[in-house]
């Protein structure tokens, strides 16, 4: 069993960079792969243009920082390819991203108490 996270755990990643807050975001769905995590921000429509580069090296610092781990299940044969390698958060990653969107949150906050940010009429 693991042990316990302390605030200072998590508040040591943070503010996060864009790219690793989106692939946790992505994989907050549950497991995913590669590709499929770059599809997800795609799809979103939140994030400019992913490098292949970058994101594979955003991935390795990831799993190097234990905010998400290599999943040992895989897809039937049949409905997987063997290079792909399958993501998923750890409870480090969860706790990370829950305090980013937080941290997120009270900045827009602030923007909109500032008047920089305004509501929009529905």
């Amino acid at each position: 069993m693991g042990r316990l996270l302390s605030r200072s755990d998590v508040d040591s990643h943070l503010p996060l960079k864009p790219l690793v807050f989106q692939v946790l975001l992505a994989l907050a769905d549950g497991e995913r792969h590669g590709w499929s995590l770059v599809r997800d921000m795609r799809q979103r429509g939140t994030f400019g243009e992913i490098m292949p580069g970058n994101f594979y090296r955003t991935l390795r610092t990831m799993l190097a920082d234990g905010l998400i781990e290599e999943s040992p299940e895989r897809p039937a044969p049949v409905a997987d390819d063997e290079r792909r390698r399958y993501f998923r958060l750890t409870g480090l990653g969860r706790h990370v991203g829950a305090a980013e969107a937080r941290r997120l949150e009270a900045v827009v906050h602030e923007a909109r108490t500032k008047r920089l940010l305004v509501k929009s009429r529905s």
